[in-house]
């Protein structure tokens, strides 16, 4: 079984439910309020960890007493956890949730900014051949290239997550193994509006999600996988669901459609639930989805 090192980030997390995802300028009741972790470096890690995968995560964190709160959690959930603490204030992220579960975020990312190479190179000299190296677009292109290479030298496989669109992706795709799109983030970097088309620009071996429409697998041939028939009461961190069940799969030895079924299943249990890290499997719902 391949290890899975997560380099991302971190935050702190309030969601707000709201009976519908507001207009410019106006101001809503909110219906109901949720404190919890967050980031997409962590909800993956944490996802990949409850499916049995050996996992080990690396992000920014300030010194913020409410931070425990991701350190607390963390620790209880089994993995590798280390901190870099670079001085900056721990990220937060706001979400609004509209009962048809659409949802809307805005996050800071001072303090993912402030991690560098002095940082994350320590973290990525433990990557041996074979291992997986996961990670998403919340940190510097700097440094998440130059992980990507680190990678690559060391002989482990590299999952980038392309969410969320920070900067141009162009010198950092040639460099992953497997590359994990929503059908928005594809058309942005492509210029592709047709998903297909977009998956097939995405080069090499690409996943585009298309929500209740299942989503496409370009190896470079195309594949379409159907979703899981689910009522969705909150979409919030399905994607993070998808890409950590996917990369503890995959890392575990199944091949990429077993791996995309599996990612599916689990996010279908997560939509059907309130919340984002609340709403994900549980470690033994992990393992039924799995095999």
């Amino acid at each position: 079984m391949s290890r899975i090192f997560v380099l991302g980030n971190a935050s702190l997390d309030t969601t707000l439910r709201v009976p519908r995802l507001p207009a410019p300028g106006e101001t809503l009741m909110a219906t109901g309020i949720l404190r919890s972790p967050g980031g997409k470096g962590l909800n993956q890690a944490v996802v990949a960890a409850r499916c049995g995968a050996e996992v080990r995560f690396l992000a920014p964190l300030g010194t913020e007493p409410e931070t425990a709160l991701i350190r607390d959690t963390l620790a209880a959930e089994g993995l590798h956890a280390s901190w870099a603490e670079t001085g900056a204030p721990t990220d937060l992220s706001s979400l609004m949730v509209a009962p048809d579960g659409e949802n809307c975020i805005v996050s800071t990312g001072a303090c993912c900014d402030s991690l560098g190479h002095d940082h994350a190179e320590p973290f990525l000299a433990a990557l041996r051949p074979g291992d997986l190296l996961l990670m998403q677009g919340n940190l510097r292109l700097v440094v998440t290239l130059a992980a990507a290479q680190a990678a690559r030298r060391l002989g482990a496989r590299v999952m980038l997550n392309t969410a969320p669109l920070r900067w141009d992706y162009a010198s950092l795709l040639p460099l992953c193994d497997l590359v994990v799109a929503n059908r928005f983030e594809a058309r942005a970097i492509t210029g592709e509006a047709d998903p297909p088309a977009a998956a097939l620009a995405l080069g090499g071996t690409a996943i585009v999600t298309l929500g209740a429409q299942g989503c496409l697998l370009a190896d470079p041939a195309l594949h379409r996988f159907p979703a899981v028939e689910v009522r969705a009461i909150d979409t919030t961190g399905a994607g993070d669901v998808f890409c950590g069940t996917l990369a503890a799969a995959w890392a575990q030895g199944a091949l990429l459609p077993g791996a995309i079924a599996a990612a599916q299943r689990a996010a279908a249990i997560s939509v059907a639930r309130e919340g984002c890290f609340g709403s994900f499997p549980t470690k033994e719902e992990s393992k039924r989805v799995l095999f």
